[in-house]
C-alpha cells in the first residue's frame, strides 16, 4: 500500500520501456515488507541534470542509471565511491540525507554471473564488445580475476583506446575494432557490453560468432530478450552461452543492499525476471 511514507526508488536511462527492473525491486519490496516504490523514467541525455536537482529536491532515495548514463551522471551527484571513480561510470546512486551518492555494481554482476556458470577469468583471452559504462565496469572488475589478455572491440577505436589506456599496468589490455578478427579467434569468453540485440532491435547481432573457437564462452550482458541473436547463434555453434539475466539480478542485488542495507532473495529475483520475459523453465 502506497501512502505518504512511501519511499521512492526509479530507474533513469534513455530508453527504459524494454525495463523489468521495477517489477523484480517492486516484487522484493513486497517479500521483504519494504515501503517502497521503483518507477522507471525516460530522460534524455539533455534532461539529465535537471532530472538529478528534480530527484534531490523532492527526495528521491535511490535510483539505477542505464545507457546511456552511466559516465555523464558523476558530474550531477555529490560522492563517487572508490571502485566507481576508478571505473568512471555509475549505475546506482543512494540518497543519503540529501547527499547523492554514486557506485558501480555491474562489474560485480557480470563477475557473479559467470562464476554462477562454473567460468573463471585466470589466464583468459576476454574479448568485451564495447567500450561504454558497462564495458569500463566488467574490464576493470575482471583485471583483478588475472585474466591473461583482454580485447576491447569498438566501432570508434578511439574509445577503445581510451578505455585500454585507463587499465594500463593492471594487464595485458588491447584496443580493436571489428576488423581485428584475432579479437574473436583467440577468446576464450566473449561479453557483449553493447545494446546491440535489445528489444526491439531483437534480430540485430554485434558480430559473426563462427569466428569463435569451440571452447569459447558467449555471455551478453542484454537480458530482453533473454536470448538475442547472439546467444542463439552461439548455442547452434555449440558454445556454452550466459544471458544478461544473471548480471541484472547480481547487480540489482547489490544495488538493493546499497539501499535498504539488507541481503534480497535471489531465487526471488531470478524467477521473477524469467517470468517477467515469458521463460517459465529456468533451468
Amino acid at each position: 500500500m502506497i501512502d505518504a511514507k512511501t519511499k521512492v526508488y526509479c530507474l533513469i536511462g534513455d530508453p527504459v520501456e524494454h525495463s523489468i527492473s521495477p517489477l523484480i525491486f517492486n516484487t522484493l519490496f513486497k517479500h521483504l515488507g519494504v515501503n517502497g516504490v521503483y518507477l522507471a523514467f525516460h530522460v534524455k541525455p539533455e534532461n539529465l541534470a535537471d532530472a538529478i536537482n528534480g530527484f534531490k529536491a523532492i527526495g528521491i532515495k535511490g535510483f539505477n542509471v542505464t545507457i546511456p548514463h552511466k559516465i555523464q551522471i558523476i558530474k550531477f551527484i555529490d560522492y563517487v565511491d572508490a571502485k566507481a571513480k576508478l571505473i568512471n561510470a555509475v549505475n546506482v546512486v543512494n540518497n543519503c540525507n540529501g547527499v547523492l551518492k554514486g557506485y558501480n555494481t555491474d562489474g560485480y554482476g557480470a563477475l557473479k554471473a559467470l562464476k554462477s556458470f562454473d567460468v573463471r577469468i585466470s589466464g583468459k583471452t576476454v574479448t568485451l564488445i564495447g567500450a561504454g559504462g558497462a564495458s569500463r565496469a566488467i574490464a576493470f572488475t575482471i583485471s583483478y580475476e588475472n585474466p591473461g589478455k583482454i580485447y576491447i572491440v569498438n566501432r570508434t577505436l578511439s574509445k577503445a583506446e581510451e578505455l585500454a589506456y585507463s587499465l594500463r599496468g593492471r594487464v595485458d589490455v588491447r584496443p580493436c575494432s571489428f576488423n581485428d578478427l584475432y579479437a574473436f579467434k583467440e577468446a576464450d569468453i566473449v561479453i557483449n557490453c553493447t545494446s546491440v540485440g535489445m528489444y526491439p532491435s531483437v534480430n540485430e547481432s554485434p558480430f559473426d560468432c563462427s569466428l569463435l573457437k569451440d571452447e569459447c564462452v558467449v555471455m551478453d550482458i542484454v537480458y530482453n530478450p533473454v536470448e538475442t541473436k547472439l546467444l542463439r547463434e552461439a548455442k547452434a555453434l555449440g558454445l556454452k552461452t550466459i544471458n544478461g539475466i544473471s548480471m541484472l539480478v547480481y547487480q540489482a542485488a547489490l544495488a538493493f543492499k546499497i539501499w535498504i542495507n539488507q541481503d534480497p532473495p535471489i531465487e526471488l529475483m531470478m524467477n521473477t525476471a524469467y517470468k517477467a520475459l515469458g521463460v517459465s523453465d529456468v533451468s
